[in-house]
């Protein structure tokens, strides 16, 4: 692999907005998504050396391995986007080529991770993330999955373009198998393994996010300690909210009817002992 020099790289170093997280969107919507996302990660095509024009070039990402890299990457993408659905200024996707040719050749040089982040950029669908289409930019974040067949090149060869290349400030490689999990930041040209928290977090700068593993799965934590939903999360949450609604409403009703039957009782028990005060010649309203 011959290394070149990033062209028009920015200062990648910058630290993202505050993180705000706001109300799901339509179920649905992620459905739909999710769908496309799938069709997109699986699609993988027989390399062919021919030089299109920059902004026509596709992807050449072969298929994933297994299901539980296809369904990590989904996740991934599935929870930045619910956490960042009203920010419109990032891309992240998965299984991508990334085409950094110094030449702007499709032949020449380029990568797929199998999740990546660019920060500051215009956030729209993509064939392809083509750097020299993109104003210079490479990825902010990298995360790869580890498998039988790319761990050394995941932990070796990678880790160098992504340091001496690309410059990317983070990289990080899981392995949904072992559950492998390092995370690495450029300092000083030079990737450092980042210390994770007391619950084996990682934390991101670029994104300020944690990054930890939870029931096998690598998932997306908010500085405050949450883990961010997923969209299935999303919607069963916001159904057992309102069922939970809905039994607070029934209950409600319910005690209205009660007082209400009391309220009737006490007044056919009022008007029986005034009937028979009047029995008594004695009138009730007197006393």
């Amino acid at each position: 692999m011959v290394y070149t020099t990033p062209i028009a790289l920015e200062d990648t170093m910058t630290q993202t907005p505050a993180l705000k997280v706001q109300p799901a969107v339509q179920t649905t919507e992620f459905e739909q998504a999710e769908s496309q996302m799938i069709e997109q990660l699986q699609a993988g095509s027989e390399f062919v050396e021919i030089e299109y024009p920059p902004c026509n070039l596709e992807s050449q990402e072969p298929p994933l391995e297994t299901e539980l890299h296809l369904r990590q990457i989904i996740l991934l993408i599935q929870m930045l986007e619910y956490l960042w659905q009203d920010r419109q200024d990032f891309y992240a996707f998965g299984n991508l080529t990334i085409y950094y040719s110094l030449n702007q050749k499709k032949s020449e040089e380029f990568r797929g991770p199998d999740f990546f982040v660019v920060l500051d950029t215009e956030r729209k669908t993509r064939k392809s993330w083509t750097v020299w289409e993109e104003g210079g930019k490479y990825p902010h974040v990298i995360i790869e999955l580890l498998s039988d067949s790319t761990q050394k090149v995941d932990r070796e060869e990678k880790r160098h373009i992504y340091q001496d290349v690309f410059r990317t400030p983070e990289y990080f490689w899981f392995s949904p198998d072992t559950l492998e999990f390092k995370g690495l930041a450029l300092v000083d040209w030079h990737y450092q393994e980042i210390q994770p928290n007391e619950n084996g977090w990682f934390w991101s700068k670029q994104l300020e996010l944690f990054l930890g593993i939870h029931e096998g799965k690598l998932r997306f934590i908010t500085p405050e300690g949450e883990m961010a939903p997923t969209p299935q999360e999303v919607a069963q949450l916001e159904k057992q909210q309102r069922a939970i609604a809905e039994q607070k409403a029934q209950r409600a009703e319910q005690q209205l009817e009660t007082e209400h039957q009391q309220k009737e009782a006490a007044e056919r028990q009022n008007e029986i002992l005034k009937a028979k005060l009047r029995e008594l010649n004695i009138d009730p309203d007197t006393l």
